[in-house]
């Protein structure tokens, strides 16, 4: 089925559950992200709010679950820093709390690991000889990826 019909079908409140639970089986999903697929669906608020109920109680969508599998997939494949993280989970509207919680499932030692390995392989890349100029590069590239002022100048001063 195409976009288009997808966007012109009307469904019943039993058949977007189900849709949804199928859809929140798949993967973790945030709150806001099930809101906003109700919403292309053309679900009236009411709706919306009891399929979210329904989704909660039958334990299809949590948000601390969702915080945690978010967290840890994009600290492990993507390999961001906590300030990252944090940025893309409040934009998905996650709680302080549920945040926090996310964070303290990162491994401290393996976090500072994987900002040193990161570190050296970036370093290597950069083929600047001056060295303020690399010392720049690199804290550049390790600050989009989200990763704390502190870590990044005490890991460039070792470094460099």
């Amino acid at each position: 089925m195409n976009k288009q019909a997808f966007q012109n079908k009307h469904y019943t409140v039993d058949e977007a559950t189900k849709k949804l639970e199928g859809f929140c089986a798949y993967q973790e999903r945030s709150h806001k992200e099930v809101v906003e697929k109700l919403r292309g669906m053309h679900m009236i608020p009411e709706a919306i709010d009891h399929i979210i109920t329904h989704l909660i109680r039958e334990n299809y969508l949590n948000e601390e679950r969702f915080a945690k599998s978010y967290a840890q997939g994009k600290f492990n494949i993507k390999k961001w820093g906590k300030n990252r993280i944090v940025l893309e989970l409040k934009q998905r509207q996650i709680s302080a709390y549920n945040i926090k919680s996310a964070l303290a499932e990162i491994d401290e030692g393996e976090y500072l690991a994987t900002l040193d390995e990161l570190a050296k392989k970036r370093l290597r890349q950069i083929k600047e000889t001056n060295s303020q100029k690399r010392k720049k590069k690199l804290a550049d590239y390790l600050f989009y990826r989200g990763w704390e002022t502190h870590l990044v100048y005490e890991k460039i001063n070792e470094l460099i």
